[in-house]
């Protein structure tokens, strides 16, 4: 389209802009910031080559945009926002117009653009807030607009001089002529425009005259500073023809300056007109002038006159002053070789108006504030440039009693020097570093004062337009003296902080200083600033001072930091300040938190090019610095207090002298050495930085996110860098480096929506593997936001109401923020979209990363021993044991469970769907596997409560609905094949569960939701048979036969008695759910009856077969009387012959798992249906006989000894033994059976093995078991263990005859005869409560020797 129809593409692009201004898309966003932003580009693209088409689209906007009728503040502020890009735009599209634009253009350009342009330099409303900045930006675009075309503005402004002349009324227009004060000027058309002013300069008006004396004034400026060499030029070729018209003018004004006001106001022109007439101030500078020159030497004595205050004015003074600087500052433009003459006259005046502007006991003063602070700087700029080593108005300046309207033009005056050096004989900024500590202090007492003054002060708008005490004045509402104070201080603060922007070394400067003290002053300035960065009632100085602190993290920059001990230096500062501004940032008090983090990722990059350049450098001198934290990873059990530094503590660890290092040689290893104690500064700021980017990642930002994740690669190049120095493996630093890294590939790939993005956040966070101080306090913060959010969603509208206005203004306060919305103030507003969807993300975030803060407190109880006989929740290969993963309710991941489940049945009346559907979601899709068994048993434990004591449903709505929930998210959890979730999901068993769930399902009836209900749940049983095997099962079998029996109760339950068509529908749905779970469950599951045993046992298995084929035989004959009745009607419903045959299918298939592993009890059952009479049932029963054939049946089940020849197996398997007399089945069991059976498992061994002759070597084996885990001889089978009880049951069994025999008369006499009834039998000393004496173990034996006949023989 571009190629073939490029006017319509232009009007295209055109059209797009304008469709994504402000006024139009209203608030702009980042997204928005954008795409408008790109628009722009292009068209200054396309305009370089449709410059009319892009010129002439844009001009109708801002004229249709002008036009625009507004209502609101919101609208006034998106209305100034358009016109700015507007006039951006078409200031950039015209300083690119190509040279060969045609007359037409141009003539367009003045009729059209022309006059809007000069719409924003002629109206100027006041008390807008705005309009300074719309008639700079305006003036802009004039300057571009007359590069190229200056005849058309030109003609415009001579055309008014012209009707100016001949005009006769005294108020007239002159707004045109002030074009002149805008508009590009070079030497050719200064000449031209003195040439025309001097021809009707004397026939205007008397206020026509003085604007053009005005607008003269500045058209020289413009000259001068845009065109610095035509004007050194000047001095050195002298031009007769500008000389001429010069002094034309000189005279006509001089004429014009006949009483004291007027001279006051013609002065400073006069000067700038004298300094056009290079060869006329070198004659005026001799003994002898001439006549012609005479007025001007005149003029000069009258100049020097006032200037000494002998002028008889104020007025006289005033004016002489600001000529004197016109002075001052044209001659920096002249290289002193060129012209010596004006340095002289120069230098016979500027004593006289040092002591004129710069007197501390009689400031200057004209009455308007930023005309005198501008005139300052002007003289101040020049006198140093003009002699820069004549600094005694600099010491005045510095002073600290002189007033603060010196220290800000001071201040000022730096900065212009350093940002403004075009010519290369003017001074460079270093002949001032020499007052490094006064600036300093002059920083600490500003910053100080206005923090102090404004901390109960409202924010304001500032105008960057404007300066000093203007912005002051330009305010809407009165302020008290002590308000007009902390303003100042604020601009000056503004000031200051841009110079160190401007040039750090200014400031960091510490000539003839040790390390230790320069360190100092370089931390009490990095303080100072990063104190400013937080400031939320001052966004233009914070703003500045990120500015500022990132240019002092330059390489060159940190050098200067002490340069004795550069690297250790930059350790301790950097990391302090990285600490503060992480723990703003998590505490959510930072105003446009996006842009900081922004700013803390380029902190982040210029930190890893000094690490980098250090490496590089010499790898000895930096290890120390390298060594912290290397072995420190291993975090506390959640207890970050320690790592907490509020804003007093990092102004007294910066403060000069507080653990500073001691020169380059002393490392202090002492506080790096280990993990005890408080850990080094950069541990405690790398972990809060880590703290601050998870914390991001939940943010409803999507930029925010992206940023987040993009500043873990640099956290990883730092580790990189680090594990480089001291040759340890990365994971040292990093432990979840891994992670990090593909945190970081995802945020330059990721291009899509807001939920996308939060997905995969969630994905990567669930594969967070290592708990650290990091990770476990950010998801501890992160819940404590969350339960204060979850609290406000839950209490609107009721908090907002209770709260009143003082709430809704605060929300208003967070939203404008773009910061958190329901965690960061203490209301909330759920008609703002981010709100909610914040909270849905922290909730995500706690969801996903919470198995990793549970992993932690887990180890931190591993601890204990573990015998290797030990119960089932000790033997689990995870490190989450099932004790822990049931979860301590004192816990934070426990609570927020328990928070999460009594979620899923919120009725907020506005949002209580939302809440529901998105806790069953993320707890169904992006929970972390390692809380699957804690969620298992806590969804086990609440549905327990909806049955009473004697097992009766507690059927309310509420309970109905946690159900539905419990359904959804284990079928999601259970579909959802997440990485890591095999291993969790069988440590917690959900039989339990599931069996409440349909025995609570079964009673709600018939009714549409009941059924739906039941169909999902058939569904989940379904899913749960396909996961099997990740799944633990106490009693699988008789599980499984109760869920059979229940679900198939479903089956054909109301297909028939339905009326609705719908409901029909229903019902085979749930049919055909429930036959498919049936299969799965029927899959090799023998029929278990619930009574008989021996033959009465077998007699109800096939009682139950039969009840079950019957059903399945049944609900095949129901679907063939259903597919005949449609084909007889010719109403078959759409879809219902596919549903008919899938069920068929499903049924048929359950046949056949039933007959497969039930053979034995039904194969007498179903054999004669291969007899039936009717066709269709008996090619039923041969494609079931078919596909057991398939499946491979053992028809040997059939045999009348199979249950004994079964037995017989599990005894040989039993009792098998190895090559080396082992028994690995019997002892496999020994070590998986929970001790509470012990009792049982020793009958059934000590039983098998001596049926089969092997009781000698179970024996030996479980003795010498006991031997080996003996932690000493007096322990041994005095413990409770399985080979103490074997012991036990033998001697039951075998020796119960032979010890009756043997310890019977012996025991006998002890009892009944009086000598023994003082003596204590305890062998334990320590346990014997007994007075008499202790009987010794050996003599008790030897009882035993003296009776050897009563041993059997």
């Amino acid at each position: 389209m571009a190629a073939h129809r490029p006017v319509e593409w232009v009007q295209a692009v055109v059209s797009r802009f304008d469709e994504q201004l402000p006024i139009k898309t209203g608030q702009q966003n980042t997204h928005t910031k954008v795409s408008t932003e790109h628009n722009k580009e292009c068209l200054i693209n396309i305009s370089k080559y449709k410059f009319s088409l892009v010129i002439s689209g844009l001009t109708t906007i801002l004229k249709n945009v002008n036009n625009m009728r507004i209502f609101g503040e919101a609208a006034e502020k998106n209305l100034y926002l358009s016109q700015l890009i507007i006039l951006d735009t078409l200031e950039k599209c015209l300083a690119g117009q190509p040279k060969d634009t045609m007359r037409l253009d141009e003539t367009m350009l003045v009729k059209q653009l022309l006059p809007e342009i000069c719409h924003f330099l002629h109206t100027c409303r006041e008390g807008n807030q705005h309009a300074a900045e719309l008639r700079n930006s305006a003036s802009g675009v004039l300057f571009s607009l007359s590069c190229n075309n200056f005849n058309a503005v030109f003609s415009r402004i001579s055309t008014r001089l012209q009707e100016l002349t001949v005009c006769s009324e005294d108020n007239v227009d002159v707004h045109d002529i002030e074009l002149l004060q805008y508009i590009n000027v070079d030497c050719a058309k200064l000449k031209r425009l003195l040439k025309e002013t001097a021809f009707k300069f004397k026939a205007l008006k008397k206020v026509a005259q003085l604007a053009v004396i005005n607008s003269l004034e500045k058209a020289f400026w413009n000259w001068v500073e845009n065109y610095p060499d035509e004007f050194t030029k000047l001095y050195q070729i002298p031009q007769t023809d500008m000389a001429e018209c010069a002094e034309k003018l000189f005279d006509l004004v001089d004429g014009f300056a006949e009483s004291t006001k007027r001279k006051a106001a013609v002065w400073p022109l006069q000067i700038i007109l004298l300094i056009l007439c290079p060869e006329i101030i070198q004659d005026i500078s001799k003994d002898v002038v001439d006549e012609n020159n005479m007025n001007k030497k005149l003029f000069l004595d009258s100049l020097r006159k006032a200037l000494a205050g002998h002028g008889g004015s104020r007025q006289l003074t005033e004016s002489a002053a600001v000529a004197c600087v016109k002075l001052c500052k044209a001659s920096t433009y002249i290289n002193w070789e060129d012209n010596s003459v004006i340095f002289l006259l120069v230098q016979s005046m500027v004593v006289d108006l040092k002591n004129l502007l710069f007197n501390p006991s009689k400031p200057f003063s004209r009455g308007s504030q930023p005309a005198d602070v501008d005139l300052m700087i002007d003289c101040l700029v020049s006198c140093f440039r003009i002699s820069p080593h004549n600094n005694q108005h600099f010491k005045i300046c510095l002073a600290q009693n002189s007033p603060s309207t010196f220290h800000y033009v001071l201040v000022n005056s730096l900065h212009r020097i350093i940002t403004n050096s075009a010519l290369d004989w003017w001074p460079k900024i270093d002949a001032v570093y020499c007052h490094s500590v006064e600036l300093r202090n002059m920083f600490g007492e500003t910053l100080h004062k206005a923090v102090q003054g404004c901390g109960a002060h409202p924010a304001i708008r500032m105008a960057p337009s404007l300066t000093f005490k203007e912005k002051v004045t330009s305010l809407k509402f009165k302020e008290k003296p002590t308000d007009l104070e902390t303003r100042s201080y604020k601009y000056l603060l503004l000031s200051m902080v841009k110079l160190i922007h401007a040039d750090p070394k200014l400031l960091l400067c510490n000539p003839r200083k040790q390390g230790p003290e320069t360190q100092g002053s370089t931390a009490e300035l990095i303080t100072g600033l990063v104190q400013l960065v937080p400031q939320s009632h001052m966004p233009e100085i914070a703003q500045e001072a990120m500015e500022a602190l990132l240019v002092l993290h330059q390489l060159d920059s940190i050098d200067l930091w002490n340069p004795d001990a550069p690297v250790e230096t930059f350790w301790e500062i950097s990391s302090q300040m990285l600490f503060y501004i992480c723990k703003k940032l998590t505490s959510h008090q930072m105003l446009s938190s996006t842009e900081i983090l922004k700013w803390l990722r380029e902190i982040l990059i210029c930190r890893n090019k000094f690490l980098l350049k250090n490496k590089q450098a010499d790898r000895s001198s930096c290890h120390f610095l390298f060594f912290y934290g290397v072995g420190c990873d291993v975090p506390s059990s959640g207890n970050t207090s320690q790592m907490s530094m509020d804003h007093d503590e990092l102004l007294r660890t910066c403060a000069p002298g507080t653990s500073l290092r001691k020169g380059k040689g002393n490392s202090s290893m002492d506080s790096a050495a280990g993990c005890s104690g408080t850990p080094p500064i950069c541990r405690q700021a790398q972990t809060k930085l880590e703290v601050a980017l998870y914390m991001f990642l939940w943010s409803p930002d999507t930029e925010a996110v992206l940023v987040a994740m993009s500043c873990f690669r640099h956290l990883c190049e730092e580790a990189d860098i680090r594990c480089g120095v001291d040759e340890v493996s990365v994971h040292n630093f990093l432990p979840n480096y891994n992670t990090f890294m593909e945190f970081a590939s995802v945020s330059n790939m990721m291009s899509t929506g807001r939920a996308a993005l939060q997905k995969r956040v969630m994905a990567l966070l669930r594969r967070i593997e290592h708990p650290t101080a990091g990770n476990t306090e950010a998801w501890e913060d992160t819940h404590a936001k969350w339960e204060q959010a979850t609290k406000l969603i839950l209490n609107y509208p009721k908090a907002k109401m209770e709260d009143g206005q003082a709430a809704e203004s605060l929300h208003k306060t967070i939203v404008k923020r773009r910061m958190s919305h329901v965690s960061g103030g203490g209301s909330i507003d759920l008609s703002d979209t981010d709100s909610l969807q914040e909270w849905i993300n922290m909730t995500g975030f706690l969801c996903a990363l919470g198995g990793v803060c549970l992993q932690q407190r887990s180890n931190s109880g591993l601890a204990t021993y573990s015998p290797p006989m030990g119960p089932v929740s000790e033997r689990k290969g995870s490190m989450i044991s099932v004790m822990s993963s049931e979860g301590n309710a004192d816990t934070p991941v426990s609570k927020f469970m328990d928070r999460l489940l009594s979620l899923m049945v919120c009725n907020h009346e506005k949002v209580g769907l939302q809440i529901r559907t998105n806790v069953k979601d993320l707890v169904g899709l992006e929970l972390s596997p390692a809380l699957y068994p804690m969620l298992f048993n806590k969804l086990k434990n609440t549905i327990s409560k909806f049955f009473d004591s004697q097992g009766q449903v507690l059927l309310t709505d509420t309970n109905t609905q946690f159900v539905e929930q419990t359904i959804a998210i284990m079928k999601n959890l259970l579909d959802n094949h997440t990485e890591g979730s095999s291993e969790h999901l069988g440590q917690a068993s959900i039989e339990t569960m599931m069996l409440n769930l349909v025995r609570y399902v079964r009673v709600l009836g018939n009714m549409v939701h009941a059924i739906q209900i039941k169909t999902k749940l058939c569904q989940l049983v379904e899913v749960m048979m396909a996961r099997r095997d990740d799944l633990s099962f106490c009693q699988e079998m008789k599980f499984r036969n109760k869920m059979v029996e229940y679900l198939t109760d479903w089956v054909m339950g109301t297909s028939n008695q339905a009326a609705d068509d719908d409901v029909k529908c229903l019902t085979r749905d749930l049919d055909q759910a429930s036959m498919e779970a049936v299969v799965s469950l029927l899959a090799g599951l023998p029929l278990q009856p619930e009574e008989g045993d021996g033959v009465e046992l077998m007699e109800a298995k096939s009682q139950l077969f039969l009840k079950y084929f019957t059903l399945f035989m049944n609900l095949l004959n129901d679907c063939s009387e259903v597919e005949d009745e449609n084909a007889q009607t010719g109403g078959r419903k759409r879809g219902m012959s596919r549903r008919l045959a899938s069920l068929r299918h499903c049924t048929v298939l359950a046949m056949s798992n039933l007959l497969n592993a039930n053979v034995d009890s039904g194969l007498m059952h179903s054999i004669g249906l291969g007899y039936h009479k009717d066709l269709q049932t008996r090619a039923t029963f041969m494609e079931v006989l078919t596909k057991i054939l398939q499946q491979g049946t053992e028809f040997d089940t059939l045999a009348e000894t199979v249950l004994a020849d079964r037995f017989e197996r599990l005894v040989e398997l039993v009792t098998m033994m190895g090559d080396q007399g082992e028994l690995p089945i019997a002892m496999a069991l020994a070590n998986v059976v929970p001790c509470s059976q012990w009792d049982e498992l020793a009958r059934v061994l000590v039983t098998l093995f001596d049926s089969r002759h092997l009781l000698y070597q179970l024996l030996w084996n479980m003795f010498s078991k006991e031997v080996e885990l003996a932690d000493s001889m007096q322990t041994l089978f005095r413990g409770n263990s399985l080979a103490s009880k074997i012991m036990t049951f033998c001697f039951k069994v075998y020796g119960a005859t032979y010890l009756q025999k043997l310890l019977d008369p012996l025991l006998r006499v002890v009892i009944t005869s009086s000598d023994w009834q003082h003596v204590s039998f305890e062998v334990d000393p320590t346990r014997s409560f007994a007075t008499g004496p202790i009987l010794k173990p050996k003599f008790f034996w030897s009882l035993f020797s003296q009776k050897p006949s009563v041993v059997p023989n």
